[in-house]
């Protein structure tokens, strides 16, 4: 059995956990979310504690436990707590603006890069500095990668936008070569 999947995932108090036709839905003091249980694994709700039943013993069954005990512990901590992502803009001439759900990028293109904020993602600006929150791990990840993705940074100035912890390798330029 994977080591993971069998660690039993404790329901906090101020959560509402209901899993009927391999749906789970889980809702907390800061919102509510829902995801499918993949077929090959089977969930236990008891005494406080939530357990993933394999189906079999097959390897990749045992991947689908770990998975699926990983997703049902993030769903809990989000609920109640929330996650976050930073991001970090960086570069001459090089910003970001928000206006309600929308954020406006200025990254040396031609054009201004207008992103609007999917549902349960909300964002907060301070200077070149954004940092996401939202209940959904997945989602904000997503989120936070499609906007990284507008201007990846490059490794001779480390322009663009980078991830707050990210480390970026930078590289000399020609004349250190001679």
């Amino acid at each position: 059995m994977s080591r993971i999947g069998k660690r039993p995932v404790p329901i906090p108090d101020s959560v509402e956990v209901t899993y009927d036709s391999r749906q789970l839905r889980v809702k907390g003091p800061k919102g509510e979310l829902s995801r499918a249980i993949h077929p090959d694994v089977d969930l236990g709700v008891k005494d406080g504690f939530i357990h993933v039943i394999p189906s079999g013993k097959i390897k990749q069954v045992k991947a689908i436990q770990g998975l699926t005990r990983t997703l049902v512990a993030n769903m809990m901590l989000g609920v109640t707590q929330g996650f976050e992502r930073g991001l970090e803009v960086n570069g001459v001439g090089y910003r970001v603006d928000m206006k309600s759900n929308v954020l406006t990028f200025t990254l040396g293109y031609s054009h201004p890069v207008v992103y609007k904020l999917p549902e349960g993602i909300s964002a907060s600006v301070d200077k070149n500095r954004i940092v996401l929150s939202g209940i959904d791990k997945q989602l904000l990840g997503s989120t936070a990668a499609t906007i990284r993705k507008f201007r990846s940074p490059e490794p001779y100035k480390g322009k663009g936008i980078k991830y707050v912890e990210e480390q970026i390798r930078r590289k000399v330029g020609k004349s250190a070569g001679k």
